[in-house]
């Protein structure tokens, strides 16, 4: 590991799980600090901010800053930003993707948008789904944050955002196009935001269907932690392999 200067890592399953910390989490991003190393925190929660999350992961007893995280609501915002210098948006999601969204000076609106917007929020609105497949069907171009079907809850397992874009593809007849992992789109962004080059970089997740074939794809290299919803067992069921297998970020503590 010593040879590696770059590191993009998932959060939730990688450095926590919900509100507690995963034991060796905030070593291991102390030792990435004190040996002066680039790293992204990266997670396709679209539904809080930089600040909040940083916040958040400040809470359970890992100090990392908003600027080193990284969340498909921006990975987002900048994919419409290079469609599109400046335009409207029909946004269904919570403040991570408004904000995102406003900040790269584009009007929010329910009329003539040139994008619908889906993230993920606390409450799906089924009259703003049915604005949202409306709008589609008369040109507007269809982006999701990411395609996670599901996403975890403190009552368990939720319906997330992929769920949504499906039935809102179904209605409409108009795939989205993802901007969050596994999209090599936001692999790229978060690497372009760290400044960083991808054959100098690591992939560490808990997810083999995001994290490590995103990973992968982009031409970095992996490292899948079992403290997340993969097993060693559940590694076999895919036609690709992580680089490198360990029980946990503690492992990786330089």
């Amino acid at each position: 590991m010593e040879e590696k200067k770059n590191y993009l890592i998932d959060m939730d399953g990688v450095l926590v799980h919900g509100k507690k910390i995963i034991p060796g989490a905030d070593t291991f991003i102390e030792s990435l600090k004190k040996n002066d190393i680039k790293f992204l925190v990266l997670t396709n929660n679209s539904i809080y901010t930089q600040v909040d999350l940083a916040h958040r992961l400040q809470n359970t007893g890992i100090d990392i800053d908003a600027e080193h995280i990284f969340t498909s609501a921006l990975a987002t915002a900048y994919f419409m930003k290079a469609q599109k210098d400046s335009g409207s948006a029909f946004v269904i999601g919570e403040s991570g993707l408004n904000v995102a969204i406003h900040n790269i000076g584009y009007i929010m609106t329910d009329e003539n948008p040139d994008f619908v917007v889906l993230g993920e929020t606390f409450d799906y609105n089924f009259r703003q789904v049915t604005k949202a497949v409306r709008l589609i069907m008369e040109g507007a171009s269809f982006i999701a944050t990411n395609p996670d079907p599901t996403g975890p809850s403190e009552s368990g397992i939720t319906p997330a955002c992929g769920a949504m874009a499906a039935l809102i593809e179904k209605a409409s007849g108009r795939s989205p196009f993802y901007c969050g992992k596994p999209s090599p789109f936001m692999m790229r962004s978060a690497l372009n935001y760290l400044g960083v080059h991808s054959e100098n970089t690591m992939m560490i997740g808990d997810r083999m269907d995001t994290d490590i074939i995103a990973g992968i794809q982009s031409g970095m290299e992996t490292t899948l932690v079992l403290t997340g919803v993969t097993s060693l067992k559940q590694i076999e069921e895919f036609p690709y392999r992580p680089g490198r297998v360990v029980n946990s970020v503690a492992d990786l503590i330089l």
